[in-house]
């Protein structure tokens, strides 16, 4: 202590007790600290990225709130707030995606990716539920989707076993899956071009996506019109089909032959049969 070294060992020991004040003072009074209400965050506190008009219903900010995970007070000052509030947000069966979660001055921003319906699954004992482009399963507790917002969605019949989850997981059925992939495909063409319905065929072992557990077997699709024109699709995007088209162009061939027609029907409205591999091949720019 009376060497060269005592301003050094000195500076040292003040430094330890400084630290060592500080965390025991943070020890002692952490949630007290925590409990603050400049420092409190509230659900009201959290912006979250606007809700698509698809989802008029729920509150998903509200919802996820009431998560268990999200039990006790929350604090700007938990190190933990950001990846609590990712976590709980997604799990919510309407979150594809959370995107950054950022602290700033009186509160938190949560970027969300929602899921859109994109087709309605007709059950085998009645009824019509929803799924994404991933074929997971969407809410229907809440009357997010009316029977008239239903209606103008693609549906997909012919599947005879319900889903296994609870919405916010996968339908683990290469016909729901598939199913799901042509009508994102048609999006928009689907109530213009007056379809009714998909329809899968029995699976096929030969077509199959091994990376994929749920595509073990592909079905082969068929568009069915209002009045009964019945159109071969084929096997769905993500199948694993040896020279099949691209979603892309089959969408296009049909456009075409619509534009030209006006009808995917036949002549006075008549059903007719169509393949869509044997329609002209879309132009090219």
């Amino acid at each position: 202590m009376f060497g060269s070294g005592r301003t050094a060992i000195v500076l040292i020991l003040l430094v330890a007790l400084f630290v060592g004040g500080a965390w025991w003072g943070w020890r002692e009074f952490r949630d007290r600290i925590l409990a603050a209400r400049e420092y409190r965050i509230d659900p009201e506190q959290v912006e979250v990225t606007p809700q698509p008009p698809w989802i008029p219903q729920s509150d998903v900010r509200a919802e996820v709130f009431r998560s268990p995970t999200l039990d006790g007070r929350l604090s700007l000052l938990d190190d933990d707030l950001t990846r609590r509030i990712a976590d709980a947000f997604a799990r919510h069966p309407w979150v594809a995606k959370v995107g950054p979660v950022t602290k700033k001055y009186g509160g938190v921003k949560v970027e969300l990716v929602y899921r859109k319906p994109v087709c309605m699954v007709e059950l085998p004992g009645g009824g019509l539920v929803p799924v994404d482009v991933e074929a997971v399963l969407l809410p229907t507790e809440a009357g997010d989707i009316t029977p008239t917002e239903a209606a103008r969605y693609p549906r997909l019949s012919g599947v005879d076993r319900g889903p296994t989850g609870p919405a916010g997981t996968r339908w683990g059925d290469a016909r729901v899956i598939g199913g799901a992939e042509i009508a994102a495909a048609l999006d928009d063409k689907w109530e213009p071009m007056r379809l009714d319905h998909i329809e899968p065929s029995a699976a096929d072992a030969a077509a199959s996506n091994p990376s994929d557990v749920g595509r073990v077997a592909e079905p082969v699709f068929t568009l069915v019109t209002h009045r009964g024109t019945r159109i071969v699709w084929g096997y769905a995007p993500g199948a694993n089909a040896v020279g099949e088209l691209s979603a892309a162009e089959k969408v296009a061939r049909l456009q075409r032959y619509f534009e030209a027609k006006d009808t995917l029907d036949g002549p006075e409205g008549k059903a007719q049969q169509l393949n869509v591999h044997d329609l002209p091949p879309a132009v090219r720019p």
